[in-house]
């Protein structure tokens, strides 16, 4: 595809609200984009639904597809005859025509996973270690880059298009909440994990903050179509979270809108403690530990988790504890439609969660309040490194990566 002109870009979601095309020749590359973003998010179209949809005439929106084919970005589907004129012909995403790495780099675990242009793992590493230290996450990621990219077929190796980080910010701040050595976790200070990557591996890098972009996976790649605003949680070693409003995702001043885990709570002997106390998997693990039972598990599999359900449901109680009030909070000051729950654990647990915090919500007052629907998150434990991988997509192809495509 030939280079974004950068034409009404606006990360805060203002642009593009109206996905019209011009038939101006200058705006190529945004037409080309406008194109495959409204394929991607619909699955296939034809000619007819492009042309109607964008505003393009029939000779540009020609032109731009017969490109798009040619570039293996698109293919054709089997012509479709109606009762009259000429057969449609489907128009869908090539799944082969492009390739992104999502790395995300977490407090107990680091993941490295390939997907192809329809955001389909095709490849997956995961790495435990009791804290990260940059050298032991740039090591992960430049030889599981090296890996996946010798299993790739030779003539799709040059369709990969970047690397995607999915990081906490500041992770020097948590060394008390990891219980990790200070001396380890103050290396992230001068550490710019972007660049350092980009140097080795060769092609762009992106980073944004992990639950931000787990929250991108969930709006992008999730199961539930049409949500327009929604509160985003996910459970994993601390507790972070992502705002949507209007369909697309609302990082704010400084990028980190939603990080949730400050938010005060109240704690076991009903003073103020912050959410990453009562809603993190950290807390289950100190609660193992306490018990005497090994809590490896939880970064190991983190799809299974089993020989500690009793402990697991004591847990699920407080998190649903937590979660409720932040979610009655934060219904009070944005009228979301939906909260969507999800983490780095095994699915009948999220369902445990989200059932366990609409009861704790429903015995608070919710006078004058519009309560929202509380939802299982549909992505699981993938979220963050697929978010990740969703940065490169999104920056080179599609119009913009926080728009609910195709609304």
């Amino acid at each position: 595809m030939t280079d974004d002109p950068k034409i009404g870009d606006d990360r805060n979601g203002s642009a593009n609200r109206s996905l019209r095309g011009s038939n101006q020749s200058g705006l190529r590359a945004y037409n080309q984009r406008l194109v495959l973003s409204l394929v991607y998010s619909h699955g296939n179209l034809t000619k007819t639904d492009i042309a109607r949809m964008t505003g393009l005439s029939a000779q540009t929106g020609s032109v731009i597809m017969r490109e798009l084919e040619a570039e293996d970005l698109i293919v054709k589907g089997e012509p479709v005859r109606g009762k009259v004129g000429q057969p449609s012909v489907p128009l869908s995403i090539n799944p082969d025509g492009a390739f992104f790495f999502g790395l995300k780099v977490g407090r107990r675990s680091a993941e490295l996973i390939l997907v192809n242009f329809l955001g389909e793992p095709q490849a997956a590493l995961r790495k435990s270690y009791p804290w990260p230290t940059p050298p032991l996450v740039i090591d992960f990621a430049s030889n599981g880059i090296a890996e996946m990219l010798a299993g790739l077929p030779a003539e799709f190796r040059d369709r990969v298009a970047g690397v995607g980080i999915a990081t906490p910010f500041e992770l020097w701040n948590w060394t008390e909440q990891a219980e990790a050595p200070r001396e380890q976790m103050d290396l992230w200070r001068g550490c710019d994990l972007r660049a350092e990557l980009a140097a080795i591996c060769h092609m762009p890098v992106y980073l944004q903050n992990d639950a931000t972009a787990a929250c991108a996976a969930e709006l992008v790649f999730g199961k539930h179509p049409g949500l327009h605003d929604f509160l985003y949680l996910y459970i994993g070693t601390f507790v972070g979270g992502g705002v949507v409003l209007n369909g697309s995702i609302y990082s704010g001043r400084s990028g980190n809108a939603g990080a949730l885990g400050p938010l005060p709570v109240a704690g076991p002997d009903g003073k103020p403690v912050q959410l990453i106390e009562r809603a993190s998997i950290m807390l289950l693990e100190r609660m193992l530990k306490a018990a005497g039972l090994d809590p490896s598990p939880l970064w190991n599999s983190p799809d299974h988790w089993e020989g500690f359900e009793e402990l697991a449901d004591e847990w699920i109680g407080i998190v649903a504890r937590g979660l409720a009030q932040a979610v009655v909070s934060a219904a009070s000051i944005i009228d979301f439609e939906h909260v969507i729950i999800d983490g780095g654990l095994p699915v009948d647990v999220r369902e445990k969660i989200v059932a366990a915090t609409q009861a704790e919500v429903s015995l608070y007052d919710l006078r004058g309040l519009d309560v929202p629907g509380i939802l299982p998150g549909t992505v699981g434990h993938l979220a963050r490194a697929l978010g990740a991988a969703s940065l490169p997509l999104f920056d080179k192809y599609l119009i913009d990566r926080n728009a609910r495509l195709g609304g």
